[in-house]
């Protein structure tokens, strides 16, 4: 029988979540997978939220597919080429899984492409009882969505569910070292770099990304330059002239279009929103 006695919170730099003194975030509860889930889960995460009015959250997702099941919905999320957003209202919770780059395929049981800038409703799955999985997770959060408690009950149901997608193929495992690499590598800018560093051709990479992340190479280097252009507006440390150059734009320019045509707004903008600059 699994274990989950590896359960615990997290909290990684959030690079995705464009939150601001006028954006604020519901509390988030952030959790690792167990050792054992590691090839398929990076991280569960469950909001919960009590609002009096509507909250327009946006995201710039990583390169991963999400589940997420809700008090009101049950989903498999692709990859969102743009900016994601959610309306939160009233008072409500979901229990999020992203997955590893390599598992989007198995559970969707085909080239995640298919489902680029989409999403389905999790009873439409073939490869696992979408129902079956949403009871046992809307059952843990029931008596108290906001306790560490029912938290552990949603991620041990995930948990159980996802263990039968065991072992990561050798596909899914060379898209998740892919990606970890480009991470530890801000300087790469160019696909070129990132083919040569696995010893592949731009043509094999362009495959492998399209069938398990559903974009291109050249949009995984695009998004890791704005995720790390979000944690550095964030930490409010560094002027923009200096981002852009860390973050191998030509000049700053480059760098403003590149933010404002994602996020709908510019660096500067996202900057003087940020709890640093008070």
């Amino acid at each position: 029988m699994t274990s989950f006695s590896g359960i615990h919170r997290v909290d990684p730099v959030d690079r995705a979540h464009l939150t601001g003194l006028s954006r604020p975030t519901p509390p988030i509860a952030r959790y690792a997978p167990t050792p054992a889930l590691a090839p398929l889960v990076q991280r569960y995460w469950i909001p919960v939220w009590s609002l009096s009015e509507p909250s327009r959250q946006s995201t710039l997702q990583h390169p991963a597919c999400l589940v997420v099941i809700s008090n009101s919905y049950a989903r498999f999320y692709g990859v969102a080429r743009g900016l994601s957003t959610v309306v939160l209202e009233g008072r409500g919770w979901a229990a999020g899984v992203m997955l590893t780059p390599g598992a989007g395929r198995l559970l969707l049981g085909r080239p995640v492409s298919e489902v680029t800038d989409r999403h389905l409703d999790l009873d439409r799955l073939d490869t696992l009882n979408g129902p079956a999985l949403t009871g046992a997770v809307r059952a843990a959060m029931a008596v108290d969505p906001a306790a560490e408690s029912s938290h552990r009950r949603a991620v041990e149901a995930y948990e159980r569910t996802l263990s039968a997608f065991l072992p990561l193929d050798a596909a899914g495992e060379r898209i998740n070292e892919v990606i970890g690499w480009l991470a530890e590598h801000p300087g790469t800018t160019r696909v070129a770099e990132l083919a040569r560093a696995f010893g592949a051709s731009e043509r094999s990479l362009q495959r492998l990304v399209e069938e398990r992340v559903g974009l291109t190479p050249k949009w995984l280097i695009q998004r890791r330059r704005l995720h790390d252009a979000v944690e550095r507006l964030k930490a409010g440390t560094t002027s923009l002239a200096d981002i852009a150059a860390e973050l191998g734009y030509t000049d700053q320019a480059h760098f403003t279009r590149d933010f404002r045509t994602v996020s709908g707004q510019t660096p500067g903008q996202f900057l003087a929103d940020q709890p640093t600059r008070r």
